[in-house]
């Protein structure tokens, strides 16, 4: 065999194992999850503080609530991402995940803003109690259904097709940020009671959270239903997976001791950025409320209206990601280091 023979048939070797076009019916099945996910994960974000100040938390220790997303999630992702990638089943390898935490998520996201319903009493250890073990499972739940959304386009979508896959998660993934953050406020505008009794939350939160919990339940549902996983020989085939190499996977500890350089410094200007997003979560809406309503007491209309205007801040705060999100990605690559300087030093100035 000649040399252009060979070529020829490597090549031909790599067409053969190329994942296949998906319609844009079904990478719109793997990606609009991240609209239900991401609704949920916002109200957790804007609405958390102000949920557990009406319950009767002391705004010094709201801290201790607002600990338990980051752990959960810090944990979960890892174990979610290296059982789902062993996880083999009738009914695909990552949609038993979303079969089972996509319902429960639903469930706990109509259970969390009636935490104060339950006649626990205000500030008492039964009902803040509740709220933390609700706000635990929400976290779980929905970093059990983001990591196989993230998976699915990986295991599904070729090279071609990979950018628009990735867009269109982002872009409901912010769609549902929006949407979840603004809510209270808009139907607080269509005229609905802003207010509730002590120890309550108002029902435009409730409502809000139950209008997540019906996306993030109909969009899991109908991932399940409408997209068929490969099986495992013809995922290996896709993939170039083999049984010589299945198991040559590096562990933790070797990828830590080959990460570039530039991971360590990402991880360090992380680590201190997200300081700066928990400080703005935990404390906006009481800051706001003090601030500018003057008021303190979570039961006044004062708090409630201040919550809702750190919904319509958050908004912003996530379409302005966006925007800047553009301006990087359309600078020349010598230019982001100027950029990303750019947006911490502002955001410093913004806190």
């Amino acid at each position: 065999m000649n040399d252009t023979d060979r070529t020829h048939k490597e090549n031909k070797l790599e067409q053969d194992i190329t994942l296949p076009y998906l319609k844009k019916a079904v990478i719109f099945s793997i990606t609009f999850g991240f609209f239900g996910v991401n609704m949920a994960f916002a109200l957790q974000s804007a609405m958390m503080g102000r949920i557990f100040q009406t319950l009767g938390a002391n705004p010094n220790n709201l801290g201790w609530f607002f600990i338990l997303p980051p752990l959960v999630g810090m944990i979960v992702q890892p174990l979610i991402g290296y059982y789902s990638d062993r996880t083999w089943t009738r009914f695909g390898r990552r949609m038993p995940y979303l079969l089972i935490a996509g319902p429960i998520g639903a469930i706990v996201l109509v259970l969390l803003p009636n935490a104060g319903s339950f006649n626990f009493g205000y500030a008492s250890l039964m009902a803040l109690s509740f709220g933390a073990v609700m706000t635990l499972l929400m976290d779980l739940t929905s970093n059990a259904c983001m990591q196989p959304y993230k998976m699915i386009i990986g295991d599904m979508v070729n090279e071609k097709q990979r950018d628009m896959a990735w867009s269109w998660q982002q872009i409901f993934s912010n769609l549902g940020g929006i949407i979840a953050t603004v809510l209270p406020f808009l139907l607080t505008m269509l005229g609905m009671s802003n207010v509730a009794p002590k120890g309550e939350v108002p029902m435009t939160v409730k409502l809000a959270y139950y209008i997540a919990a019906a996306v993030l339940l109909i969009a899991s549902i109908w991932t399940v239903i409408s997209v068929r996983e490969y099986e495992p020989k013809t995922y290996n085939y896709y993939h170039g997976i083999n049984e010589n190499n299945r198991n040559n996977k590096l562990s933790l500890l070797q990828l830590l001791k080959k990460a570039p350089k530039q991971f360590w410094q990402i991880s360090v200007v992380q680590f201190f950025n997200w300081f700066a997003l928990m400080y703005l979560w935990t404390y906006s809406t009481g800051a706001i409320a003090k601030n500018v309503w003057n008021v303190t007491d979570p039961s006044s209309a004062g708090y409630q209206a201040a919550g809702n205007w750190y919904g319509v801040l958050y908004c912003i705060q996530f379409l302005s990601s966006v925007i800047f999100g553009f301006v990087i990605a359309r600078s020349k690559p010598s230019q982001r280091k100027f950029w990303y300087s750019f947006g911490l030093v502002f955001g410093g100035i913004g806190l």
